[in-house]
């Protein structure tokens, strides 16, 4: 009987987070996977999360396979690298094992498609169903609402179920098990394959409450000491050598006696709040392999458990409650933080921890998620496979990368890659099967070299060296400058030998270059927020005119119409059959950033959330009974302001500035017409989403040319201060 597969993954957890790798943090049931199979210490994945999952999937390095950066990205054609989806020259794990009699089902996050074809009606050619899956269930896109999540089932999307405390981490074992539970019941003689993705421990950090108060007061002592008691719990554990030094802390992050009472008090309710999340995502693995225990299915399956990146920085260095102020490149204040403080963790706050949190996640290695230090790469890895690992708990010190994942699978399987799928030649895989490490503790690696590039930041591994330059942005790529690390004997990356080694280093360098070229990672790129510019022809948000028709299902936020530095109306032909009808005619964000159009006691409002500063645009006119035409009307003055103007039957009847509008994007919320579904933009009309009672014809947004040279200046605007806060 071949062995069922299970790959579980999550987000953004660092290499010291987990109970086995030396963290505080409560794992019981990761570490029990630990326990009865092998960890792996030194396991390399991408930066990022879509490339790692791309390479994970494949079995081929993130850049050949058109993935270069986060699927939030797509050049183009002529930038085959950053595509924002696999090419088909690359089948994924899923699609072989299909064609080999497995039933294949997916539960969480895809990320894995350009995010402009996340709409509900397609294109569909990248989504999970296209890539090899017979199921699906979870959100398409980076990130999502814990408790209101945008959700897809199969091929169409969903609203979450109708559940008190619903937590979608809960939702997506649930799904799992119920895919399994109607495959060994109906076709007992096929093996599954489940990938199962949680949103968890991506921002933004939500938990049920029993689960954050678990670790109320445990971070007051600050992050310095909690990374002195991990690195002194990894050196116990065996997992990291004893010689290990604690580096310093990394450029910007205080020590935690330098920062004041408040911060102190907020920093460390972030913390809780991540810890609560983490164990509460880990009772829901404890759930799936109970289940798995329950059908009899636990021995026979072998189960591959790893994080995509390293702990994130993208919190900033103060954290965030907000996660439109982090992605329009807006620092949150402490005071304001303060205030939100019993918010943290809950529904309503994008919550997201400092920098020094996510240092102390990444113990013991320099920097984080997006760079190429081992702080963004090294991560926790557990492989169970109780028939076919005889040393349980072992510790395997084999240098391995994202990429060796499936081709292991398929070695276990004693299956060959095709040469040709569905018609279409399939590259190489550029992994190597682990499986020698199983029972060989004192082999050699099996693999000797890799590269890393994200962002223009750089490095490779050869023969237990490693060379990496972290890339400042605007800086010739030449000018960069380089390290060098002897990892045999400093794996943090703590002693600097460029100096001693130079011409070691000049052979890293130029290896490097070698296998760039060779992968296709060149030309080199370090754009990070303005690659979201550029539209590629195909985007359904390639246009100027959108109509829109009642029933539409919910649209993802970048596949909406993009009205960032630009003038816009949105047309709203309808009927109201009394003067009780009332409700949101259309919505486009969430509780941390967007806008509403709705009716409410016979008026007509329009209300931008500006970060959770509200500018509101009210008609001193009824909206009349009957069929009648209103309309919002947007003009861009400059840097982001504006007028709002409301207009009924052609007749201006409400004005208001609106002094400050998102440069970059709103919130992740999406869009929906009729109702202001999920988490709501206004809080106050709270009510199953306020939906319209009355009837819209359609809805239509008309967009300007937008201001070019203004929008330019604000990209690099945004650009530098993400420079400084992420990469």
């Amino acid at each position: 009987m071949r062995p069922n597969i299970v790959y579980i993954v999550l987000d953004d957890v660092g290499f010291s987070d987990l109970g086995c790798y030396g963290s505080e943090i409560q794992t019981p049931n990761i570490d029990r996977l630990a326990e009865n199979g092998l960890r792996y210490n030194n396991f390399n994945v991408t930066p990022l999360c879509s490339p790692t999952r791309a390479s994970l999937l494949t079995g081929r390095n993130n850049h050949s396979v058109g993935m270069g950066s986060v699927a939030d990205f797509d050049l183009g054609p002529e930038h085959p690298s950053i595509r924002g989806r696999i090419t088909p020259a690359a089948a994924t794990v899923a699609e072989i094992l299909k064609d080999q009699g497995y039933s294949t089902m997916a539960s969480g996050k895809w990320h894995l498609a350009p995010i402009h074809q996340l709409t509900p009606a397609g294109p569909f050619e990248n989504w999970p169903l296209a890539k090899g899956f017979e199921r699906y269930y979870g959100f398409l896109g980076p990130e999502t609402n814990q408790f209101y999540p945008e959700l897809t089932y199969d091929n169409h999307m969903v609203e979450p179920p109708e559940k008190e405390d619903y937590h979608l981490s809960e939702d997506l074992v649930d799904m799992a098990a119920q895919f399994i539970t109607d495959q060994v019941s109906v076709t007992p003689d096929k093996p599954f394959f489940l990938y199962l993705s949680f949103g968890a421990q991506h921002a933004p950090h939500q938990a049920p409450k029993e689960y954050i108060d678990m670790y109320k007061g445990m971070y007051e002592c600050g992050w310095d000491v909690i990374r002195e008691q991990r690195l002194r719990r990894q050196k116990e554990l065996g997992i990291v050598p004893e010689s290990t030094p604690l580096v310093p802390r990394n450029e910007g992050i205080k020590a935690w006696e330098e920062l004041t009472d408040d911060e102190k008090l907020v920093f460390a309710k972030f913390q809780e709040v991540y810890s609560g999340f983490l164990t509460h995502t880990d009772a829901q693995i404890g759930r799936l392999i109970h289940f798995l225990e329950g059908i009899g299915k636990l021995d026979e399956t072998v189960i591959v458990f790893l994080s995509d990146n390293g702990a994130s920085q993208e919190g900033g260095f103060n954290g965030s409650v907000n996660q439109s102020m982090f992605f329009n490149a807006m620092e949150e204040k402490i005071e304001d933080q303060l205030e939100k403080i019993d918010e943290m963790g809950g529904p309503r706050a994008g919550t997201n921890y400092p920098k020094g949190w996510a240092q102390v996640g990444n113990t013991p290695f320099r920097q984080y998620k997006q760079t190429t230090h081992f702080g963004g790469t090294r991560v926790p890895f557990i492989l169970h496979w109780p028939k076919g690992i005889t040393e349980k708990g072992g510790i395997r010190t084999q240098f391995h990368h994202a990429i060796d994942v499936t081709p292991t699978v398929l070695d276990i399987l004693q299956l060959q890659r095709p040469e040709v799928y569905h018609g279409v030649p399939q590259m190489p895989m550029h992994g190597t099967s682990m499986s020698y490490s199983f029972d060989g503790a004192e082999l050699p690696s099996a693999r000797d070299t890799q590269y890393f590039e994200m962002f223009g930041h750089r490095a490779i591994v050869h023969k237990g060296w490693k060379a990496v330059t972290h890339h400042k942005k605007g800086v010739p790529f030449e000018e960069d400058k380089w390290e060098l690390y002897f990892l045999e004997e400093d794996i943090a990356e703590a002693n600097d030998l460029a100096k001693e080694y130079p011409e070691k280093l000049q052979e890293l360098i130029d290896l490097w270059w070698e296998e760039a070229k060779k992968y296709n990672v060149l030309p080199l790129n370090d754009k990070t927020v303005e690659l979201s510019s550029f539209i590629p022809p195909d985007s359904v948000t390639a246009r100027k005119k959108f109509i829109y028709y009642p029933g539409l299902a919910h649209l993802g936020t970048f596949a909406a119409p993009q009205i960032m530095n630009k003038s816009y109306s949105i047309t709203i032909p309808i009927e109201r059959a009394d003067a009780s009808s009332e409700g949101a005619l259309v919505a486009h964000g969430d509780h941390d950033s967007g806008y509403v159009i709705y009716i409410k006691n016979n008026h007509l409002f329009f209300e931008y959330n500006f970060v959770g500063t509200v500018y509101k645009v009210e008609s001193d006119a009824h909206v009349p009974v009957g069929a009648s035409t209103l309309k919002f009307e947007f003009r861009h003055k400059e840097k982001g302001t504006g007028i709002g103007i409301l207009y009924i039957n052609d007749k201006k009847v409400g004005e208001a500035p609106i002094a400050q509008t998102l440069p970059y994007r709103l919130a992740h919320g999406g869009l929906d017409i009729g109702k202001d579904g999920l988490s709501q933009v206004n809080e106050i009309y709270c009510n199953q989403g306020f939906p319209f009672t009355g009837k819209i014809n359609k809805v239509v947004y008309e967009l300007g040319d937008g201001a070019e040279k203004e929008a330019g200046s604000q990209e690099k605007e945004i650009a530098g201060v993400f420079d400084h806060q992420l990469i």
